[in-house]
Formats: structure tokens, C-alpha cells, sequence
């Protein structure tokens, strides 16, 4: 049994696995509180915030265990949505998760827990973090499926150290189990599929409520108008598009020309080669310095993994093609085996 001076603050979320994260660490002698935070939230679209800090609360009293209200509003209008839409209006792809790992859970909720006297940090991540005498490592988590370390690669290393993910090493199967063995009151709730903190808002919903749309000339390559688009801050590179007035698809997005409106398209995806590679910037990396010799690097969740190596300046290098096309402003996550070593944006 952990001595019952560790006190760890869980990141209540609502959802199953925050919620099982909370059981496990109290189950092993912990003395848990739970932190339901709130985020920021666009005005005029639905969201289920309230309904899911209601669910958080019922977990917290089946738990008997404190609870806590953190008001992170700010901090995620700031470092996720104004980033996220300064981002799409310059033509690059963000990855608002990341940001909100960063700038909110391991941010704001990293700060309040150590300012309220926590031992630790909890979340319901499906990653893992093995301590030895000098670091932190960050690794995948135990189910591949569900394994998130890949939005996990921007958070401070300090952070990391002070943070357990009770649910890493479970496949989502146990740990629904888990919740029904634990009489949690959502053991049946669906996952959330939306941004962070928005829940069921999809990114597509987002961005046409604060852009709206814009009707412009999608072009071949050859520079022959087939069709028209909706928007060309709505869309990325590398996605299946559905035009106005086009022959048969599939239509894919190679090129966006922000000033124009234009979006270039093409029946296939196709991979432009980067020269000399992929430069990334906002590195982080949690040994402290650029890893050295060959590594695998992931640009997109769930996506390939290529073998390569970076430099001094952050360039990315590899002999291997890329299987898909490559999007400014997403992240490239490296790894070493299961170990995440860090990353940073594409561009």
C-alpha cells in the first residue's frame, strides 16, 4: 500500500477511463481528489460540459473522494483555440489535443495540483511512465489501439515526472470491466470523439462556425479548374474532398493557396518529396537533449512510421518515402522502441 501522505489530484474528466483511473489509485491506498476542468466553450455551439462535470461529481461521491472545480478557461482559449485558429488561418494543421495536453492538463491542472500540496498527477491516458534515478520516460501505452503518447509529446518533463496514467497498461476492454466491477456510474458512457473539451463538436463544426465558408476554384494539377470548394481554410492536405460541379472523385487536397482560395487537387494522394527533409519547431524533448542515431517518427495519430534520424538544427531526415502527405502545423512524434522521446510541429 502507498503511503497515504501521496496525494494525487485526477484530472476527472467524466468519461470511463478517468473514472477508473480515480478507483485504481484509490484501490492501491492513495489519497485521491478529483478535478473536473473546465474549458473554454464556444458560444452558440452545443457542448455537454455540464453534463459531463455532473457525471465527474457522481464518480467523485461513488468514490467518496474530494472534489474540485478548476476554472482552466482562459488558458484553453488562449493556448488551444487561439492557436488552433491562428494555425487553419495561415493554412497549417494543428493538433489542438496536443496543446491542450500541454497548455491545460499538463499545464494549468499541473500547476494548481502543486500549488494544493499534490504528490502527483493523474490522468486517464493510455500511455506509461518508468522513472529511474535521473529521468522520466514516456511510453506507449499496453493497447496499440488505444496507446495516446503521441499527444502526449509536448508536455513539460518536470510534468511527466509528477504524472501516473493508472490505465496505461490496460487494453480499453479491462478497463471498462474495470468500471463495471467498480459500480462506476459511467461504466456504459460512450467515448468522446470531438476536440478536447468540446465534446461532440467536431473540427469540421468548429472551424465552419468561426470561418464559415467560402466558395473558390478547386484546380488539378495541371492548373484545370474541376470543381468547386467550400473553403480553403475548411480543408487539409492529404484529405478526401467532396466538390461542387467535379467529375468523379476521389478528390484529394495536394496544395492550398490561402490568398487565392484555390485548393489544388488530385485523384490520388500524393507525396511531395521534402528536399533535404521535415524541419520541426517547439521541440521538446523529455531527456533534455535532441536524440542522437536512428529513431522511428510518427506525423500523424495512428498513421506510418518511418526510420530516420534528426539533426542539430531539427531537421528530420530519412532515405524512406513518405506513404502520405506531409501537413504543416501537425506534430511528428519520435520514438525509440515503445519510448516517446519528444517532437515537435512540422514547419
Amino acid at each position: 500500500m502507498i503511503e497515504k501522505s501521496k496525494k494525487v489530484y485526477v484530472g476527472l474528466s467524466g468519461g470511463v477511463d478517468s473514472a477508473v483511473s480515480a478507483a485504481l489509485l484509490k484501490q492501491q491506498g492513495y489519497d485521491v481528489t478529483g478535478v473536473f476542468i473546465k474549458g473554454w466553450y464556444p458560444p452558440g455551439l452545443p457542448c455537454s460540459w455540464a453534463e459531463d462535470r455532473r457525471d465527474a461529481m457522481r464518480v467523485a461521491a461513488r468514490l467518496r473522494i474530494p472534489f474540485h472545480t478548476l476554472d482552466a478557461s482562459a488558458e484553453y482559449k488562449k493556448g488551444v483555440i487561439d492557436y488552433l485558429l491562428a494555425e487553419y488561418a495561415l493554412g497549417r494543421t494543428p493538433n489542438p489535443d496536443v496543446m491542450c495536453n500541454r497548455e491545460v492538463k499538463f499545464g494549468a491542472f499541473y500547476d494548481f495540483a502543486k500549488e494544493s500540496g499534490a504528490d502527483f498527477i493523474a490522468t486517464g491516458h493510455y500511455a506509461q511512465v518508468r522513472t529511474d534515478h535521473t529521468d522520466a520516460h514516456l511510453l506507449r501505452g499496453h493497447d496499440p489501439a488505444k496507446d495516446q503518447s503521441y499527444f502526449l509529446w509536448a508536455i513539460e518533463p518536470n510534468a511527466l515526472a509528477m504524472t501516473l496514467f493508472p490505465v496505461g497498461e490496460l487494453e480499453k476492454e479491462k478497463t471498462r470491466k474495470l468500471a463495471k466491477s467498480f459500480s462506476l456510474p459511467v461504466a456504459e458512457k460512450r467515448d468522446s470523439q470531438g476536440i478536447c473539451f468540446l465534446g461532440s463538436i467536431s473540427i469540421e463544426e468548429f472551424l465552419r462556425a468561426e470561418f464559415g465558408t467560402a466558395s473558390g476554384k478547386a484546380v488539378d494539377t495541371n492548373g484545370e479548374e474541376v470543381g468547386i470548394h467550400d473553403g480553403v481554410l475548411l480543408h487539409t492536405l492529404g484529405e478526401r474532398i467532396s466538390l461542387e460541379n467535379a467529375a468523379p472523385g476521389p478528390w484529394y487536397v495536394s496544395a492550398k493557396r490561402i490568398s487565392e482560395n484555390i485548393l489544388v487537387v488530385s485523384h490520388t494522394r500524393k507525396t511531395e518529396m521534402h528536399g533535404e527533409g521535415i524541419k520541426l519547431r517547439e521541440m521538446n524533448w523529455f531527456s533534455g537533449k535532441m536524440p542522437e542515431g536512428v529513431v522511428e517518427a510518427q506525423y500523424r495519430y495512428h498513421g506510418p512510421i518511418m526510420r530516420g534520424g534528426i539533426d542539430a538544427s531539427g531537421m528530420f531526415c530519412s532515405s524512406e518515402s513518405f506513404p502520405e502527405p506531409i501537413a504543416e502545423g501537425q506534430s511528428m512524434v519520435l520514438y525509440r522502441g515503445e519510448e516517446c522521446l519528444g517532437g515537435g510541429i512540422i514547419g
